[in-house]
């Protein structure tokens, strides 16, 4: 049987050894065998910090979202072959498709962030400049840069493709290589799956290494500049985490660990309403989706003590319909667990909780399947407990599978209390209509957890569901659950990057981000801004539009063609008392618009479309007879790697006669890149 082949310092490397054997979750027969034997580690992490770590640094993030997105269109093309093997791991074809279509989606999502909320450049800038000084000559700003190491990446094996993938993008788009290690039981997938993007030269070189087998003395060399993301067990997250270089070094680690995710259904959902349903269904489903074996699956599950009995008997009746067999087989719903080991460990945990309650639904030791053999596959049934909510074991043990337990409660008081027994979750849902009691419930529940689902019957039709993490939110949690968080859109790119406050001049800071900073040199010719093409355009040119006086006509004309008849702009003795104006003052959009009125520059050209206005503050009444002027002055360029056209974000600063900002605000532009 083929052993698998690891790809590190740039080849593919076979392990001399005969490797430890892999098997079909379903038919126990033999895939692969798997080892690390003879790898260099030292030399891979190096390999990435000196091949991959430059060669992403060079490009901008846009350049880099965009390879996530080709990256992402050619694993689409492949999804037939990926399916095929997934479903060796015990996987049904829904299953599949959230491991494996999940992570096609999570490279999708991160090249979409990282066009529309990263600038097309090599540093971000973190807020805003921050002034250290009464003139202004002394300023600071945040900026992020990608660490200078490499992402050591650990995944448990549940899913062998989204688990890799979403912590892959999010360090790429970052400017890091990442060295992904799944675990073996399934790693058969994940190899296949790098495979893949190595063969399609897509990715730089060293941006991507993969290690099949053990992790050997890897983690014996990490540096301060490297990190370490990882998904599994609480216990084997602990000791990582206590690694010695990892503490020697304040490596950044990630942990992402079991939890005892809940979910709650409230006192009003009873029998017959949308809610009680919905809750029964999300349950269900939660436990027999990969057989259970999610990190977000529902392990505890509180009802109102008067409608136990029953979710109980339409939770059985649901699970009764469930098909349990070779995911290849027609009518199959539930597969195998990944390896028989895993099932016995299964059996271990539950052997904990039946100590401290009953079987609803379900026998741990025998099951009916379909399309293979129940003792050679990793097969159980879907098992269903109740017990005392007031026993530690429900709140303490996790049986990694197709399990869950009903618990009771009384109070909403209670039902808080129960929840952060759990020590910290990934995930928790809350099924009700009654929105103060999902206020309280809310509140109660999210300092234990990383995300909570509320489901009702207004977002139940569009809702992903309990399970389903989201590259735009956050995954992780508090205490049991690791501690830490993946994804949540531009914060999982941040968590690669060093934070770093910079403190200078005004012209520094603008030389540093490539934007200009109030204070910074501006750049006032002959030519108009908006005669200068994206090619031509350089941050600090500037325009000096002005005065224009405001008179009574203006403001009475705006107030009837606008039908903005505030009292303000209006009434001369309401205005008078107001406290803030004193008298009558002009409609803070018609500055706004005579404004655009002076820096305008009329004739056809390389300015395409205005698009917006951001941070738009008025700060001083406009008053009749009170003169504008407006400094208009290039703050940030940023081309569009895949138009004909880019972004440019103006500084806008309306001025009085005495030189007091009127009103401040960020005018968007979309620009040619060159003269027509």
């Amino acid at each position: 049987m083929a052993l698998l082949r690891s790809y590190v310092s740039g080849g593919w490397h076979t392990a001399e050894n005969d490797g430890v054997p892999l098997h079909d979750a379903s038919t126990g027969e033999e895939v692969a065998r798997v080892s690390s034997e003879g790898i260099d580690f030292a030399a891979a992490l190096e390999y990435g910090r000196r091949t991959g770590g430059p060669a992403l640094r060079e490009l901008t993030f846009h350049q880099r979202a965009a390879l996530l997105k080709a990256l992402a269109s050619h694993l689409r093309e492949h999804r037939d072959e990926l399916y095929a093997l997934s479903a060796r791991t015990g996987a049904t074809k829904t299953d599949s498709m959230v491991d494996i279509d999940g992570g096609i989606g999570v490279l999708f999502a991160y090249s979409s962030k990282g066009k529309r909320e990263l600038p097309n450049d090599t540093v971000y800038v973190d807020g805003n400049v921050e002034p250290l000084s009464k003139g202004g000559t002394f300023v600071a700003q945040h900026i992020a840069v990608p660490l200078r190491g490499v992402a050591v990446q650990i995944n448990a094996f549940n899913f062998p493709v989204w688990g890799p993938l979403e912590k892959f993008a999010p360090a790429f788009l970052a400017g890091v290589p990442s060295l992904i290690k799944p675990a073996s039981q399934t790693a058969y997938l994940t190899a296949r799956l790098v495979e893949i993007i190595i063969e399609s030269g897509i990715l730089p070189e060293g941006t991507l290494q993969f290690v099949a087998g053990s992790v050997g003395d890897l983690l014996d060399h990490v540096t301060a500049q490297d990190l370490v993301s990882f998904t599994g067990s609480a216990s084997t997250a602990q000791k990582l985490r206590a690694h010695p270089a990892i503490v020697r070094n304040s490596v950044r680690f990630n942990a992402e660990a079991d939890s005892l995710n809940l979910s709650i259904l409230g006192p009003d959902a009873k029998p017959g309403t949308t809610e009680f349903d919905l809750f029964v269904k999300q349950l269900t489903t939660e436990m027999t989706v990969k057989a259970g074996q999610k990190c977000t699956a529902i392990r505890r599950a509180f009802v109102p003590a008067d409608l136990l009995d029953d979710v109980a008997e339409a939770a059985s009746a649901r699970l009764a319909k469930v098909t349990i067999g070779n995911p290849t087989a027609e009518g199959v719903r539930m597969g195998a667990l990944a390896s028989l080991e895993q099932r016995e460990e299964v059996r271990r945990s539950l052997k904990a909780l039946l100590d401290v309650g009953t079987v609803v639904f379900g026998d741990p030791e025998r099951v009916e399947v379909v399309g293979a053999d129940a003792e050679r596959g990793a097969f159980i049934s879907p098992v269903l407990l109740k017990a005392d909510p007031e026993r530690s074991e429900p709140h303490e043990v996790e049986a990694f599978g197709p399990v869950s337990t009903l618990l009771p409660y009384t109070s909403t008081e209670q039902v808080v209390e129960l929840a952060a027994r759990g020590g910290g979750s990934l995930v928790g849902s809350v099924v009700s209509a009654d929105k103060e009691f999902v206020r309280e419930v809310v509140l109660g529940v999210a300092p234990y957890h990383g995300r909570l689902l509320v489901l009702d019957a207004d977002d139940a039709k569009e809702s992903t569901g309990h399970g389903s993490p989201m590259p735009q939110l956050v995954h992780g949690g508090p205490g049991r659950a690791g501690g830490g968080e993946e994804m949540g859109g531009v914060r999982g790119v941040l968590h690669h990057m060093q934070r770093t406050a910079v403190q200078g001049s005004p012209e520094v800071l603008s030389t540093v981000t490539g934007r200009w900073v109030t204070g910074a040199p501006r750049t006032e010719s002959d030519v108009h801004p908006f005669r200068k093409s994206l090619a031509e355009l350089k941050i600090g040119d500037s325009v000096v539009a002005g005065p224009r006086e405001v008179l009574q006509s203006d403001v009475d004309h705006f107030a009837e063609f606008t039908g903005d008849t505030f009292y303000a702009h209006t009434d001369p003795e309401a205005a008078a008392a107001n406290p803030l104006f004193g008298g009558i003052v002009a409609h803070g959009y018609l500055v706004v618009s005579f404004a655009a009125g002076l820096f305008v520059s009329p004739e056809p050209g390389p300015v395409l479309a205005n698009y917006g206005l951001e941070n738009l503050r008025f700060l001083t009444p406009v008053k009749v007879g009170d003169t504008l002027t407006v400094t208009l002055t290039a703050k940030q360029i940023t081309p569009r790697i895949d138009q004909e056209y880019g972004e440019v974000r103006w500084d806008a600063d309306v001025t009085n006669a005495d030189g007091d900002s009127v009103a401040k605000y960020d005018v968007l532009t979309l620009v040619a890149k060159e003269q027509s």
